[in-house]
């Protein structure tokens, strides 16, 4: 094939209403952004385990777990494919590295959510327009109300403070380049479907059932599931 124009959508045969209905549930990608140590990757958690305790489908991907596999960085790609092929494919932390992160994990996102699996992720996804193309792929491939973005709203020195990876610490050293808050611009949604106070007092499973509650009102979780 030499032109995108050789390339032809197939339509399923089994159509997400039906994989929806088999399921008792709604398709969703619920996307939790926020800066590294806010609490996101916790709550997102805390989250799938209570939606799986209410007989939900889910599946939850995690940035620092895609950076593993599908979303690499070159050095873990070099030794079974080779410097030009780690170099091409590879992703590091530079802006257009995140961009190319996060489009990956949007699609990949979009095909789960079309199959009627709830969604969760937790990425940093620093960049709004990178979250804003997320939503039109997620919701372009369906329908209105599918993406749900939750900001994990937590102060900088708050995150800091916590430092659970000890990132801020080598960020503040001069050891790691491209770290959000520190070198690199976090923008913060603007118009988020689910705001959760990270700097408050509330726990992690607190924070979780707010969302929850969301998703009820959403219609994602539907009404017979109760445990």
């Amino acid at each position: 094939m030499a032109n995108s124009s050789d390339i032809v959508w197939h339509d399923p045969s089994v159509q997400r209403a039906a994989r929806e209905a088999r399921l008792g549930q709604r398709g969703a990608v619920v996307w939790f952004t926020g800066l590294s140590g806010c609490g996101k990757s916790t709550v997102a958690n805390q989250l799938d385990q209570l939606l799986n305790g209410l007989g939900c489908t889910t599946i939850l991907l995690d940035g620092d777990n895609l950076r593993h596999g599908l979303c690499a960085p070159p050095d873990r790609l070099v030794k079974d494919h080779g410097e030009e092929f780690a170099s091409r494919f590879g992703l590091g932390f530079a802006e257009i590295d995140r961009e190319e992160n996060i489009r990956r994990v949007g699609e990949v996102s979009s095909l789960f959510c079309s199959a009627g699996l709830i969604t969760l992720t937790a990425f940093v996804s620093p960049y709004r327009r990178d979250r804003d193309r997320v939503r039109a792929v997620v919701e372009g491939n369906g329908q209105a109300g599918d993406f749900i973005e939750v900001f994990m709203d937590t102060p900088l020195e708050v995150c800091e403070k916590r430092d659970p990876k000890g990132l801020y610490k080598k960020a503040r050293a001069g050891e790691i380049k491209h770290f959000t808050g520190i070198s690199d611009p976090y923008e913060s949604p603007e118009s988020p479907e689910i705001h959760l106070d990270g700097g408050a007092d509330a726990s992690p499973e607190e924070l979780a059932e707010q969302v929850i509650e969301s998703l009820r009102e959403r219609g994602v979780i539907r009404m017979g599931k109760t445990g």
